[in-house]
């Protein structure tokens, strides 16, 4: 490529973000990074869509302390990202993002287009450099004494300390007391810009995949039937026999697995478990959306309804237009 370009395919569950990817990463030459909370977790497969087939094996590139940085390959393009520690390793955020712009900064210096695909806006955000928070390690002692608020409380000390973000929460957020919490510790760090790892310039371009949410839950509940018959419920007994519980992993906290807990603690039968696991893929599906559409409309990002007959040629075209003359936007 004759200039830095990085390619995002975002958008909420089930809009099959990854097989677009993978057909423009086989067209032009490029290399797909995961940005999925919960497929960087070894053994929890089904439940996290990771759609490898049984002859998929882990590459092993980077390493830097439990984190393990490899590559599967999809009829023969590299997927970067997916199993990088155990489930009961604490992922977060500043882990995404160490590895991802190791993998970013591989991928431009062999020449290949590096596509970021997945849903965890979060992810895609730090990966392109624009949260400054993520180096502010935690007050301890700071958080004890604020844990004792009130809502109102906390509120009032975050007004006091930073209007513009209080401005800038939702009310969602104004009513949550760990985000709260985290605003306020943030607030009172001071941030040294010399030491931020921010990306370089890049030319980015954002596409996001969505539809009217019945065609979307249709689709959800489509891939719920068919984790189910790929043996979801065996994969998580097997990892609760290798001694992974709901209390010290990821299985505990990941959708598709935490609702499993009442089945095998017999206190709800399979029907009831599969009928809550989509009610919380749906919910799911409309916070992503939430998310995405801020995001966006900050990032001059592009939408593609995937229950319309065209959307495909349009990406397309809209993908050609950008990577061959590099257009931020058409006219």
């Amino acid at each position: 490529m004759e200039d830095n370009k990085l390619l995002i395919i975002a958008g909420p569950t089930a809009t099959g973000k990854t097989k677009l990817a993978l057909k423009l990463a086989k067209q032009y030459q490029g290399e797909l990074i995961s940005a999925d909370s919960r497929q960087v977790y070894q053994g929890m497969d089904i439940g996290t869509g990771k759609d490898l087939d049984k002859f998929s094996t882990f590459n092993l590139e980077f390493s830097t302390g439990d984190l393990k940085i490899g590559y599967y390959k999809i009829d023969g393009t590299k997927l970067w990202l997916l199993d990088i520690v155990n489930p009961d390793y604490i992922f977060n955020v500043a882990d995404y993002q160490k590895c991802g712009q190791v993998v970013l900064a591989d991928i431009q210096k062999r020449g290949k287009l590096p596509i970021v695909v997945g849903g965890t806006g979060f992810y895609i955000k730090s990966l392109t450099g624009e949260i400054e928070t993520i180096g502010i390690k935690p007050n301890w002692e700071l958080r004890n004494n604020l844990q004792k608020d009130s809502i109102e409380e906390l509120q009032e000390k975050l007004k006091k300390i930073n209007w513009s973000k209080w401005q800038t929460m939702n009310q969602s957020d104004r009513q949550n007391p760990r985000r709260l919490i985290r605003a306020i510790e943030v607030s009172r760090t001071p941030i040294l810009k010399s030491k931020l790892k921010k990306m370089e310039k890049i030319n980015t371009l954002y596409l996001g995949l969505t539809c009217p949410f019945p065609y979307l839950y249709k689709k959800i509940d489509q891939r719920v039937e068919q984790r189910l018959n790929e043996g979801i419920e065996n994969e998580i007994k097997k990892l609760l026999d290798l001694g992974y519980t709901w209390k010290n992993s990821a299985i505990g906290t990941t959708l598709a697995y935490f609702q499993w807990q009442d089945f095998f603690e017999k206190r709800k039968n399979k029907e009831e478990i599969i009928q809550r696991w989509k009610y919380d893929e749906h919910l799911y599906s409309r916070r992503q959306m939430t998310w995405f559409k801020k995001t966006f409309s900050q990032v001059r990002g592009e939408w593609f309804d995937i229950s319309q007959k065209n959307w495909l040629e349009k990406v397309e075209k809209r993908f050609d237009c950008w990577y061959s003359d590099g257009s931020a936007k058409e006219d």
